[in-house]
């Protein structure tokens, strides 16, 4: 069982939108996602949100709209029983080349460092290729979950061709529920 959970946010914690999230009535929980942190959080594994938000340095989202966003979702967590020990968003644009934005490790390296956990003690759950690339990078086991907006057979297939072992379940509940179970 590993002692660190990361997770990225949209496609795995709440519904995804190709459009973006955007304000904090667009952020909905994935049926089952709050449970699954619970769990998490009771058996004591540490959890941690790594995710791009690019919407904020595209200009698409003020920091005060972030921030409504991201404490809805904790107190979504919180009233299902859960908790995270970090968060870590990458706000910048692709165009930024900075070393936080996933596919690179640097979302990834920190969670570890925040939850004081080793990186072959992590598991970090995605919905997207690079989500795959990053925990790779990392030294971090992916696990890739079907719940995001694109195409899961085709983000599977490609995520597969780099880690040839990886895990692909539904979703985060049903991810949850293997390591747990």
């Amino acid at each position: 069982m590993p002692q660190a959970v990361l997770l990225d946010r949209d496609g795995v914690i709440n519904a995804d939108s190709p459009n973006y999230i955007l304000t904090p009535e667009q952020w909905q929980p994935i049926p089952g996602s709050l449970e699954a942190i619970a769990r998490l959080h009771q058996a004591g594994i540490a959890i941690a949100v790594v995710s791009n938000q690019s919407a904020r340095g595209r200009g698409m989202l003020d920091a005060v709209t972030f921030t409504a966003i991201h404490d809805k979702m904790l107190r979504a967590i919180s009233s299902a029983g859960g908790a995270l020990q970090h968060t870590a968003y990458c706000p910048h644009a692709p165009a930024a080349n900075c070393d936080c934005r996933k596919p690179r490790p640097g979302l990834v390296k920190q969670a570890l460092h925040a939850c004081c956990v080793r990186a072959e003690q992590a598991v970090m759950i995605g919905d997207s290729l690079r989500d795959v690339q990053a925990a790779l990078a990392a030294g971090v086991r992916p696990i890739l979950v079907e719940s995001g907006y694109t195409d899961a057979t085709a983000v599977a297939k490609e995520a597969r061709a780099l880690c040839p072992g990886l895990e692909v379940y539904p979703d985060l509940a049903a991810a949850v529920a293997c390591l747990l179970d």
